[in-house]
């Protein structure tokens, strides 16, 4: 059995194949995925799991250089905005409108969605090298 953090099997493969600048997709379950973007569906009842638990479960895994947030966040969901910005206080994050975030989703390898049931709690994650 696996050792690591990441035990969905789904989800391992999918950060296991990701290179630099490779993105993943982890968001709330209203969040529409485009037909053309794995979707790597954790969401078991509202709440459940929460995207902040989902997101530091990647972390422990997936190195991060960049992420990419919906503008609207910093006035829908300003908690779940200062939790990212703890997270990821040593990296750039790029705020973008909505509408390009889930353009953006097609050229994600996944999207992994939770039971996450507040706004824009949304995040695209640009993958980094380890050396």
């Amino acid at each position: 059995m696996k050792k690591t953090k990441v035990i969905n099997s789904d989800l391992s493969r999918v950060i296991s194949q990701m290179g630099h600048f490779d993105t993943l997709a982890i968001g709330d379950a209203g969040m529409p995925v485009p037909m053309t973007t794995e979707k790597i569906d954790l969401a078991v009842t509202n709440g459940v799991p929460s995207f902040l638990q989902v997101l530091d479960n990647v972390l422990e895994e997936l190195e991060v250089q960049r992420i990419f947030l919906a503008e609207e966040i910093k006035e829908n969901n300003p908690e779940i905005l200062k939790e990212l910005e703890n997270r990821f206080s040593d990296i750039d994050i790029v705020f973008i409108p909505h509408t390009e975030m889930k353009e953006r989703l097609h050229d994600c390898h996944a999207f992994v969605r939770t039971g996450e049931m507040t706004p824009y709690a949304n995040v695209i994650l640009e993958s980094n090298v380890v050396f």
